[in-house]
């Protein structure tokens, strides 16, 4: 497909696609998806090799959150039943990352609910990075707290932060229909104060919000410009509770498309696959670490992810191998352009679900009776497949071992 070989050779160059090229990726029908698969997958391994770097989730504050954004189970009114706690202490929430980091993660992603943090809140995460950094030797910590104020992303990089998230999640044009109580520009300037402290900035999308195909890739082509180093992809989880409960949009093909492009107009950036591919790629999360070269170990923000087990064994057995910590993530190119803690490792939070931080939430069972109800059910492809959400009742804000 002349298409295909076009996009291969931009990507191996670090060109840009047309916009058309890219709406095209995702116009492509499900008998070509192994053919853009496999395109796609050329410029993955041509940057990125066969490492799937891993990211762990700690959820400092869960729920209680003012602001309003749709997809979130923390949102303002939110009846969904999540967890709901205040602050952990540093050194509950570096014992709930040394899990993740026995687990195989080289990056513990800080995620707390809400708007933005106070200078206090910012003073408590200082604490929490200096807990982990103390404990946990070359571990990188990325922080996702919301919207900064001026000077926060500065005392966030001196207290030992190596990066921070803060997602786009959709279209400038669409914005105003998922989230109404900030504005896209409010996250653009989040991204653009963490850049300008020498972190790594992080910042992505969640893909299956009722959204065009145009969205998707104004979207993308607006992260490109931000030129962040990593780019969470997150699938929407339609929890129960939350407006978007009855968007089931998605298929493990139409997903596949979707990663593709991302790869294609980022080629050289570390592709996340975050909140919901349990849900939506369900069988086929092993062909997405052909495009995506991170994901995040065990379970997401309120929901539960596939056992952390599992992800280390679907990893092995795609022929993938686990990024070291002594390994660089990043493209020596980029390393050398200063991508704070991009510069060895660079990723973010990401996972999609809360409205601060815009880390989607998504996670699904595996190893628990919903799964096993669900594949007795044999459920058609495009059926809504509810009983792949649950919500996480272990790990950080419980006494119950976490998922790692």
């Amino acid at each position: 497909m002349d298409l295909l070989n076009t996009l291969v050779d931009k990507g191996l160059r670090r060109e840009l696609p047309t916009r058309e090229e890219a709406l095209a990726v995702l116009a492509t029908s499900d008998d070509d998806v192994l053919d853009v698969v496999a395109a796609a997958g050329k410029v993955r391994r041509h940057w990125f090799g066969r490492r799937v770097k891993l990211n762990y989730l700690v959820n400092l504050k869960s729920g209680l959150c003012p602001e309003d954004c749709s997809y979130c189970s923390q949102r303002l009114g939110s009846s969904t039943g999540i967890l709901k706690y205040t602050w952990l202490k540093p050194e509950q929430a570096s014992q709930a990352a040394a899990a993740g980091l026995a687990g195989g993660a080289k990056r513990v992603c800080l995620v707390a609910s809400g708007r933005g943090p106070t200078d206090r809140d910012v003073d408590r995460v200082a604490g929490t990075i200096k807990a982990i950094k103390e404990q946990n030797e070359g571990v990188e910590v990325c922080a996702c707290l919301g919207l900064l104020s001026d000077g926060q992303a500065e005392r966030l990089r001196e207290a030992g932060a190596d990066a921070y998230n803060h997602n786009l999640n959709t279209s400038e044009s669409t914005y105003g229909d998922i989230t109404t109580t900030h504005t896209y520009a409010d996250r653009v300037d989040t991204v653009n104060k963490a850049h300008a402290a020498g972190l790594s900035a992080c910042s992505g999308l969640i893909a299956g919000m009722g959204e065009s195909d145009e969205d998707l890739v104004d979207v993308v082509f607006s992260l490109r410009a931000l030129d962040p180093d990593s780019v969470p992809v997150n699938f929407l989880i339609p929890v129960e509770g939350t407006p978007l409960a009855a968007e089931w949009n998605l298929t493990p093909q139409r997903c596949l498309r979707i990663l593709a492009m991302v790869r294609f107009v980022c080629p050289d950036i570390e592709v996340r696959i975050a909140g919901g591919r349990e849900v939506h790629l369900r069988s086929m999360q092993p062909v997405a670490l052909h495009l995506a070269n991170s994901i995040f170990l065990g379970d997401y923000l309120t929901t539960e992810g596939q056992a952390g087990k599992a992800d280390l064994e679907m990893i092995a057995d795609a022929g993938f191998e686990v990024e070291g910590a002594d390994q660089v993530t990043l493209p020596e190119h980029r390393v050398h352009a200063g991508g704070g803690c991009g510069s060895h490792a660079g990723a973010g939070c990401g996972s999609h679900e809360d409205s601060g931080c815009g880390s989607h939430e998504g996670g699904g069972v595996c190893g628990t009776a919903a799964a096993g109800a669900a594949a007795a059910a044999a459920p058609t492809a495009n059926e809504p497949r509810t009983d792949l959400v649950a919500v996480r009742r272990r790990g950080a804000g419980t006494d119950v071992a976490p998922n790692a």
